[in-house]
Parts: structure tokens; C-alpha cells; sequence
């Protein structure tokens, strides 16, 4: 049952990591409805996994990035990066908590009413991005750590009230997780392993949840970004409405 279930998860991170749906809260939701304890530690992996598929799909703006440090994308994406990192210190011994799944009702919702601000009150922007909106990409995504607030739906809507155009946008959401999950992976990582937690899901169910992760985030990515570029963000507001009423239910 485990093995099926982290098959399962794995191909939920690799569809839900690339829509701004929150991909941390689904795999909380499912690992609550599956029985699966470790769902921080579930999280952290399969996080990793779809990681090495933006790292395959973008891998030519990210050696454009190393070779050119002091270019206006990397300059941008370190610009990103910082209030990330100060806010993700403010919050993270709350983060750890929230993986409990307590709040996911009230992120869900959240993150619906943030997508749907964010289309409504964005009309006719389409200046291309700059450091203003990487900035203020940046602040949202520090915001946006806890399980049911949408990454990439909190990054593209601060990204379009900065006057960001969808399409540079959409595409920055997604490199700017890079640093993000970097770093993220090897605190939690080092934290398991330095306390010893003990994990107790099979091994084999591990792999395939990873490999499918990853392959299907690598097919997945370049339809998501551009349903993500093209869509109406209002049309997941009414999803994550929906999913929110259900880990009502679930978790209360």
C-alpha cells in the first residue's frame, strides 16, 4: 500500500510543482489520506526530484547564469533570493509546524484569493521583468514556504502586480526556486540526519516516488509553464477553493 501511495505522491509532485497550486499542500493533503507519518520528509525528496527537472529543462539559462555572474537574469535571481532567505529563517520553526496540516484550509484559501487579486488587478502590465519585480518575487516567495501557500501562484501573482509581463514572469517563478531548494534541502537533510529521525517507508517506494517525480516534471514543465502563462489564473482560485473545503474536512 505505501509503495503505491509513494508512487502516487510522486506523480502528484511532478503535475502539481509547475501549476500554482501548491504542490507542498497536496502532498500533506494525500500523505494525510495515505497514513504516510513522514510527510515532511516526503516533501523534502520529491521537492528534490522535480528540482533536477527544472535544473534538465532549464539548464541552458542556468550555464548562462554560471558563466555570466554579473549578468541582469542572475543579478535579478540574486536579488530574488535574498529577502527569500531572511524571511525563510523568520518563519522556519513555524514551516515545520505547519507540516501538521493546520493550516492548509487557511493557505489554500489564501492562495486563491492571491491568484485571483493578482489576474484581476495585473490587467493590461506588460513590462518586461526587472529588478523591482524580482524583489518583490523574492519577498512573496518567502511568504509562500508554508504547505497550501502556491509558490509559483504567489511568485507570478507578486511578479504581475509588479507590472511584470506573464510570459518573463512565469519563467522567473520557476528558475527562482533553484537557490530556494538548494538551500532548503540541505538544512532538512542535515537536520535528519544529524537527529537521527528515523524513517520508515520502504526504500524501493522511495526511488519510484523520485523517478516519478522527476520524469513526469520533465514532461510535465513545458506544457504547465505555458497553460500557466496563457490560463486565467481565477479558473485555479476556484480549485484551491475546493481543495481547501476538502483538507477542511480531512484535517478538522
Amino acid at each position: 500500500m505505501q509503495f503505491l501511495a509513494l508512487f502516487f505522491l510522486g506523480i502528484l509532485q511532478g503535475l502539481t510543482e509547475f501549476l500554482p497550486v501548491s504542490s507542498s499542500g497536496h502532498l500533506v493533503l494525500f500523505s494525510k489520506l495515505f497514513g504516510i507519518k513522514e510527510s515532511l520528509f516526503v516533501s523534502i525528496l520529491l521537492h528534490g526530484a522535480t528540482l533536477c527537472s527544472i535544473i534538465v529543462c532549464f539548464a541552458k539559462d542556468i550555464w548562462q547564469m554560471i558563466r555570466h555572474p554579473f549578468s541582469k537574469q542572475t543579478i535579478s535571481l540574486a536579488l530574488a533570493t535574498l529577502p527569500t532567505c531572511v524571511l525563510a529563517l523568520i518563519f522556519l520553526p513555524f514551516v515545520k509546524k505547519s507540516f501538521s496540516g493546520s493550516l492548509l484550509p487557511v493557505c489554500f484559501a489564501l492562495s486563491a484569493a492571491i491568484l485571483f487579486l493578482g489576474e484581476v488587478l495585473s490587467k493590461n502590465k506588460q513590462i518586461k521583468l526587472n529588478n523591482k519585480t524580482a524583489i518583490s518575487m523574492g519577498i512573496a516567495q518567502g511568504f509562500a514556504i508554508f504547505p497550501g501557500l502556491s509558490r509559483s501562484g504567489t511568485t507570478i501573482s507578486a511578479g504581475l502586480l509588479a507590472g511584470g509581463d506573464k510570459k518573463s514572469v512565469a519563467k522567473f517563478s520557476f528558475l527562482m526556486s533553484i537557490p530556494i531548494i538548494f538551500v532548503s534541502l540541505f538544512v532538512e537533510i542535515f537536520e535528519i540526519v544529524s537527529t537521527k529521525q528515523p524513517i520508515t517507508l520502504p526504500v524501493w517506494g522511495l526511488v519510484v516516488s523520485f523517478l516519478s517525480a522527476f520524469l513526469i516534471g520533465i514532461f510535465a514543465i513545458k506544457i504547465m509553464i505555458k497553460i500557466t502563462q496563457k490560463a486565467n489564473l481565477k479558473w485555479f482560485s476556484v480549485y484551491l477553493i475546493f481543495i481547501s473545503i476538502v483538507s477542511l474536512f480531512v484535517f478538522f
